[in-house]
C-alpha cells in the first residue's frame, strides 16, 4: 500500500492511526478466520482470508485491504477482542 495513503487513513470510528498488520498477525488473523473464530462489528461471520490489512494505533480494529484498496467501513471492521492468542505475542 502506498505509504502517503496509509499515512492520511484513521480509523473511522476512534480516528486512530492504521498500520499494516505484520505478517505474523497477518496468519494469525487467516488461522482464526479458518477456524470460524472470526466476526466483524456487525457479528457477521469473516469467511475468506485476508491477504492485506490494517489495525488501528491501539490494536482493537482491523480492516481488510483488497486489491490495495482499504475497506474503511465501521461495520466491517474485525474487533480484535474477539480472537484468543492475537496478537501473537
Amino acid at each position: 500500500m502506498d505509504k502517503r495513503l496509509l499515512d492520511i487513513l484513521c480509523c473511522p470510528v476512534t480516528k486512530q492511526p492504521l498500520r499494516m498488520l505484520t505478517r505474523g498477525e497477518l496468519d494469525a488473523l487467516n488461522q482464526a478466520i479458518a477456524g470460524g473464530h472470526a466476526r466483524n462489528a456487525a457479528a457477521a461471520p469473516v469467511s475468506a482470508a485476508l491477504a492485506a490489512a490494517l489495525i488501528t494505533a491501539d490494536g482493537k480494529r482491523v480492516y481488510r485491504v483488497d486489491d490495495d484498496i482499504p475497506v474503511m467501513l465501521a461495520d466491517e471492521a474485525i474487533l480484535v477482542a474477539q480472537l484468543d492468542g492475537f496478537p501473537p505475542r
